[in-house]
């Protein structure tokens, strides 16, 4: 079977959670020995003929296609722009190029080939990925509401309702699909995963100091202003924890306690692996989401999780190894805070396990793979 995949990027030449997604599908569809015609671009001073983290024999299974991004500036709309004008050169390329069996299109990638699906060309069956449908989930402010509203639902409409099938997460993902008018029938339900190297077959057990960890960039969907004024109200009646902040956090953003560490970027993914694997609780307070890499990262590396119920997280997070709250829900994150704090250790410690349980059970990459190969193959029958 020949796999078309069109995307905006893979890890590490493009960074961000639908690249690292893409770099993994690609990785293991390739090695579960699906051909792909990997369709991507590059945001790095990196080489990216090199295809890293590809095995020898994945790369067997991978052409590489690189597309040039294109930058339009910083002017209002310029996103929408450029992934159109890339959508097209993606096209173009595609137009010279062997016939798939199948079209997985990450994001806008996959636009300017449903516009002449629209308009009556003729193409194998198109299967589109939005991952998070942000644009229709609670915004943080009046202000991503506006620029969600007037700038990418009506594209994202576009593209989803000419697309032969939708992929989904579950969860919340499925709801907003089926609330644009998507019969179940053409929704195709697969969760995301995780590389077995992740798994943490023995979280360290908890002791003393209770350790706390966002990870994220400083973005206001990720919730971390709500995040921030909690935990500026719980230091100074409660020194039994740490926190600590992975990601880009501006230094104006920040405050100075002894309790909080900021860490900032971390790329490299033992040093990543590492930290997480001495932390307890990943919190995870975002206003949007679609089904977060980190949120599995953390689950893998051994740690309960406290998180909105956004997108598809309650697919990843239930009683058993952490809690979920509304976003925006200052009084609730205080309070499953406060009770992480004075939880006994041995309550905590089975919460954690059950975490990495829950990821070699249902999101090891090998298995995901093997369902999206599935999947594809039941829609191509039924055609």
């Amino acid at each position: 079977m020949i796999v078309a995949l069109l995307t905006d990027g893979i890890f590490p030449y493009v960074v961000g959670g639908m690249q690292r997604h893409s770099f993994y599908l690609a990785k293991y569809l390739a090695a579960a020995g699906v051909e792909v015609d990997l369709y991507h671009t590059n945001q790095s001073d990196k080489n990216i003929s090199l295809l890293e983290g590809f095995s020898e024999d994945e790369r067997k299974n991978i052409r590489s296609i690189v597309i040039e991004f294109p930058k339009f500036g910083q002017s209002p709309g310029h996103y929408i722009r450029e992934s159109y004008e890339y959508s097209r050169r993606i096209m173009e390329e595609f137009s010279r190029q062997r016939t798939p069996d199948f079209i997985y299109v990450k994001g806008f990638s996959g636009w300017e080939l449903l516009n002449r699906k629209q308009k009556g060309e003729k193409f194998p069956p198109i299967g589109l990925n939005f991952h998070g449908y942000e644009m229709f989930q609670k915004q943080a402010s009046f202000k991503s509401w506006i620029q969600s509203k007037l700038l990418l639902r009506s594209p994202v409409l576009f593209n989803v309702k000419n697309a032969d099938y939708l992929f989904s997460y579950g969860g919340k993902i499925t709801e907003i699909i089926l609330s644009l008018g998507i019969p179940r029938t053409r929704i195709i339900e697969i969760p995301t995963g995780i590389s077995s190297d992740w798994i943490n077959e023995n979280p360290i057990p908890t002791s003393g100091v209770k350790k706390f960890v966002f990870v994220g960039r400083y973005e206001r969907r990720k919730g971390i202003q709500e995040l921030t004024t909690v935990l500026k109200k719980t230091i100074p009646i409660n020194k039994n924890f740490e926190f600590h902040f992975v990601g880009e956090i501006p230094v104006s953003k920040q405050f100075s306690s002894s309790q909080i560490t900021y860490h900032g970027k971390i790329v490299d993914t033992i040093q990543l692996q590492t930290l997480l694997r001495t932390m307890d609780v990943l919190v995870c307070p975002s206003f949007s989401e679609g089904m977060p890499n980190v949120i599995l990262e953390a689950m893998a590396s051994g740690l309960a999780i406290i998180a909105t119920d956004t997108g598809a997280t309650s697919v990843l997070v239930e009683k058993s190894n952490g809690w979920l709250i509304q976003p925006g829900d200052k009084v609730t994150l205080q309070k499953k805070i406060d009770e992480v704090i004075t939880m006994d250790n041995k309550s905590l410690d089975l919460l954690k396990r059950e975490s990495v349980k829950r990821t070699k059970e249902k999101f090891r990459w090998e298995e995901i793979a093997k369902e999206t190969i599935e999947g594809i193959k039941n829609h191509l029958k039924s055609l």
